[in-house]
């Protein structure tokens, strides 16, 4: 991938996985969550220099895992790459959801179940296909997807402030049963799902050209793009739709643009969103590709990941995702799809908090290592402790139960960890030899 769709990958990323969905979780919370929004991009914007400064001082393929085995051992790279695999595959299921959710607006019939779970089994099948045709399918994907989608969903951020209702916005100012403060951090961690993607660039090291240059671009021109975009068009939509219709919504943008102009605007909307989360899809699970591979071919997976079709894809570990997705699907049916939706987010986001704090622990050993100049080396090693605080607060924020339940899920890689110590050493071995020949 070149510079653009790279950038694409990260910016289509974000885009895809939080906008469309997304006013549903915030309306939980009210009009507040744009304070939490403005701490949420804070910590993206952190999150995204840490990446990017990695991607420009050690580009590695596998991104978050490579940097917590390579600098912080490798126990922490094993764990890394486990509660990122889990917390992005269990994330994908939620953008083959928010799919399916804009295409019941076209055909009611799959606004519930089992239809609505059906089709977004279909969603997940297609797009692990077209993975396993290989990263410039995924790519050409992304590019023209994002293309498409953002022409629409920025008309609603501009243009849709002439629906805008203060009044509507006023009257849930704040309606999470909670202090402000309170409801400020839960708008922030349901916001971190928004940003996460944020390190697109950083794991597909292996299939971005010129990867120091273009992956530091790739990171900050993406979450720039989506930060805008976030930002406005989750605002307006709070006030043009009353805040108890809009918890229960399957498809926001589709309604607000049905409340504004009428059907065919809400024809486009939901075309257009549609295609987007299709093109995200693809996206996310090059990701997940990329980095059970690197894991894989370091021991610290299982081998079937690691084997790589004739389309350079890691085929047979698409296909095990593809299983695994599919049966958390149907595992989590709910009522509405929102309530889908909001179940698979909630635990994606509080397990892909921990590969985020490793890779801002890791930047400071990087710099270090490098011998980065001494201003540089501060500057970034504050913005790498902000970094690490709003993970935390995302915690703090978090639903306690879907946190107790991360932290047991991430528990379970310690008896885990032996039984891949060989294979590592096997992995090491190999290197080894490759290097001397």
């Amino acid at each position: 991938m070149t510079l653009l769709p790279a950038t694409m990958l990260v910016a289509g990323n974000m885009i895809g996985t939080g906008l469309f969905l997304l006013p549903v979780n915030l309306a939980s919370v009210g009009g507040i969550a744009i304070f939490g929004w403005i701490v949420a991009t804070a910590g993206a914007a952190a999150l995204g220099l840490v990446f990017a400064k990695l991607g420009e001082l050690d580009p590695q393929e596998g991104g978050p895992y490579a940097y917590a085995r390579d600098f912080l051992g490798p126990y922490v790279g094993f764990q890394t790459n486990y509660v990122y695999w889990f917390g992005n595959w269990i994330g994908n299921i939620a953008v083959a959801v928010a799919a399916v959710g804009y295409l019941a607006e076209l055909v009611p019939a799959l606004a519930t179940p089992p239809a609505s779970v059906i089709a977004t089994a279909a969603v997940i099948w297609i797009l692990t296909y077209a993975n396993i045709r290989g990263p410039k399918v995924v790519g050409l994907l992304e590019t023209w997807t994002m293309s498409l989608a953002l022409i629409p969903i920025v008309a609603i951020g501009i243009f849709g402030w002439f629906w805008f209702h203060p009044d509507i916005f006023r009257a849930a100012w704040n309606v999470s049963g909670t202090s402000n403060t309170h409801a400020v951090l839960r708008a922030a961690s349901i916001a971190l799902w928004a940003y996460m993607g944020v390190e697109s660039a950083s794991v597909s090291a292996g299939v971005i050209e010129n990867p120091k240059r273009n992956i530091p671009l790739a990171t900050l021109i993406g979450l720039a793009i989506s930060a805008v975009v976030y930002i406005a068009s989750s605002t307006v939509i709070m006030g043009i739709i009353p805040n108890a219709q809009l918890q229960t919504s399957h498809a926001p943008f589709a309604e607000a643009a049905r409340m504004a102009v009428g059907t065919p605007g809400m024809v486009i909307i939901a075309v257009c969103a549609v295609l987007k989360s299709v093109g995200s899809l693809g996206g996310w699970m090059l990701l997940v590709g990329q980095s059970s591979k690197a894991a894989a071919d370091d021991g610290m997976f299982p081998k079937v990941f690691s084997r790589i079709n004739q389309y350079g894809a890691p085929g047979r570990g698409l296909v095990i995702v593809g299983v695994l997705m599919t049966v958390v699907l149907f595992a989590t049916m709910s009522p509405t799809i929102a309530q889908q939706f909001n179940q698979i987010i909630d635990l994606a986001v509080i397990l892909v908090v921990v590969p985020y704090i490793y890779a801002s622990v890791a930047v400071v050993k990087v710099m270090f290592d490098h011998h980065v100049p001494p201003r540089t080396f501060t500057l970034f090693k504050w913005i790498a402790i902000a970094a690490v605080l709003y993970c935390l607060a995302t915690i703090l924020g978090g639903d306690p139960r879907t946190v107790v339940h991360a932290m047991v899920a991430l528990l379970l890689s310690v008896p885990l960890y032996p039984f891949f110590i060989k294979s590592m050493e096997a992995a090491k071995e190999r290197k080894g030899a490759r290097s001397s020949a």
